[in-house]
């Protein structure tokens, strides 16, 4: 799959996150469509290049808690995006919880559909 496309559909899955996790929770306050682009890209880019320096930086810590301090660095990236994201709000502490465990799971069944897709579109057999 092409990296433009493959971008467009995870700067997509991410607004479809932002979206759900707007619904289920009232402590999330997201309104219009430009806070959901932009805060997915402002996501997209957190998760890609600031989560990992961070990761890096606080292995000790994380490798010390067994891994819990990754969510720590995960609602910093949902944080992140609420500041920068126009009409996007996040309020307490287990809103971000709940946030960042639904931008998981979202995250995880788009991406699972997306990698079946591209590998069904591998297996067909080609007619020449």
């Amino acid at each position: 799959m092409p990296f433009l496309i493959r971008l467009l559909l995870a700067w997509g899955i991410n607004a479809a996150a932002l979206w759900v996790a707007n619904v289920l929770f009232s402590g999330v306050r997201i309104h219009g469509w430009w806070a959901y682009i932009i805060g997915a890209a402002v996501l997209g880019i957190a998760n890609s290049v600031i989560k990992p320096v961070l990761a890096l930086i606080t292995l000790p810590l994380i490798i010390l808690t067994l891994g819990l301090f990754l969510l720590v660095i995960n609602i910093a990236m949902v944080a992140l995006a609420a500041w920068i994201a126009p009409d996007f709000s996040i309020h307490g502490f287990w809103t971000y919880v709940g946030t960042v465990v639904i931008i998981w799971l979202v995250n995880w069944v788009g991406n699972t559909l997306v990698d079946e897709l591209g590998d069904s579109r591998r297996r067909q057999p080609s007619l020449t």
